[in-house]
């Protein structure tokens, strides 16, 4: 099984996003912010899929995205949008505190979806997205979540490398984050900064590398140029996760990086490694080079290559280019019955383990993930 993976040349093959048989399948999108126009609908129409509709709080603002991306209908209403029967994907990009409105208001009505792609976090808290998993469950709708981080191709290919065993037993991971993320406005009102909108995607990270872990210790503190414009607990986060086995995993995300934005010289950049007991993987996140194309990269070594190190590259970068891997996911899994690889289901875990995170900040303990999850069993 390892010679599968054993080679850049393979690693880099193996890592084609699969697609639906039918493109054609309609798409409604709800939202039409910066995360629908410039990562969604660019990755969709690189891809020729069919977003057939737009619909969003300001018709100016989905008049103008639908003109950009070639959509050929505006909605003036997620119900007026999902009465189309046309349509059978949803994808939803929204704040956190508008999403379960917005599910619950697609699915109360006249509608003909199949599936549903909500982003992350799934709701506001674990709570509300198990209530948005029982409501898709409940209409026959297939729901995914946008952990778009999973299809970056370097955390893909280590996710190969783990599963094949390339690098024997994992031993620890790391994730090492210095970068100054674009906050959004809807942050402000809910006093978020860090660990619900990017350590989300490292703790997701882990669980697709590692599995579910027993428990997970927290630590958290103001950044300093984010309180100047709002006040919040999250803007520093380090955290380590133990999981069965021996295996640990820790990232310390920092969003202050320094005063690179008041005149010092700029350390900005997102680096990982996974160590093994038969090998070695390591590699960086391009994402905090964006608007430019900064591809992920990746390099490993096992026992097995007397000090020689491959490395895979690829042409495409995560913001925007793996923002078609969610949506493909699930309308594979649509077509084959099946669940989708980000379910909303699955990523209930990756909910109870950001929400262990804030109760360990709380009560200064380790924190096991399931202590959340049977609160609402």
């Amino acid at each position: 099984m390892n010679q599968l993976v054993h080679t850049a040349r393979q690693l880099e093959a193996a890592m084609g996003i699969r697609l639906p048989m039918d493109r054609t399948v309609g798409i409604g999108c709800v939202g039409a912010g910066f995360i629908m126009a410039d990562c969604h609908l660019v990755a969709y129409r690189q891809h020729g899929l069919n977003p057939r509709c737009i619909t969003s709080r300001t018709r100016s603002r989905a008049d103008e995205v639908a003109a950009r991306h070639g959509i050929p209908q505006v909605a003036d209403s997620v119900e007026s949008l999902v009465a189309d029967p046309e349509i059978k994907i949803l994808d939803v990009a929204v704040p956190p505190d508008c999403q379960a409105d917005v599910i619950h208001r697609a699915l109360s009505g006249k509608h003909f979806l199949r599936g549903i792609l909500a982003q992350k976090p799934l709701g506001m808290n674990y709570q509300e997205g198990l209530e948005i998993v029982r409501l898709c469950d409940a209409a026959g709708v297939t729901l995914a979540v946008n952990q778009n981080m999973r299809f970056d191709h370097s955390v893909r290919a280590c996710g190969k490398l783990i599963s094949s065993g390339t690098l024997g037993t994992p031993v620890l991971a790391t994730i090492d984050m210095r970068a100054i993320p674009h906050w959004m406005p809807w942050q402000q009102r809910l006093g978020w900064v860090t660990l619900r909108i990017m350590s989300i995607h490292h703790l997701d990270t882990f669980r697709y590398w590692l599995g579910d872990p027993d428990r997970v210790f927290a630590s958290v503190a103001p950044d300093p140029r984010t309180s100047q414009k709002f006040s919040h607990e999250d803007g520093i986060a380090l955290y380590i996760l133990e999981f069965p086995g021996g295996a640990r995993a820790s990232s310390w995300d920092d969003v202050w990086t320094g005063p690179a934005r008041e005149g010092s010289a700029a350390d900005i950049g997102i680096r990982w490694r996974v160590e093994g007991t038969d090998g070695l993987a390591r590699g960086t996140i391009g994402w905090p080079g964006y608007p430019e194309r900064v591809p992920s990269t990746l390099e490993f070594s096992t026992v097995r290559d007397h000090g020689a190190w491959h490395r895979p590259r690829w042409d495409e970068v995560w913001f925007p280019d793996a923002f078609i891997g969610p949506l493909a996911d699930l309308m594979v899994a649509v077509e084959n019955g099946q669940s989708a690889s980000i379910s909303g289901q699955d990523n209930l875990k990756t909910m109870a383990l950001v929400e262990a995170c804030y109760r360990s900040v709380a009560q200064h303990r380790a924190v096991s993930p399931q202590e959340i999850i049977d609160e609402y069993q």
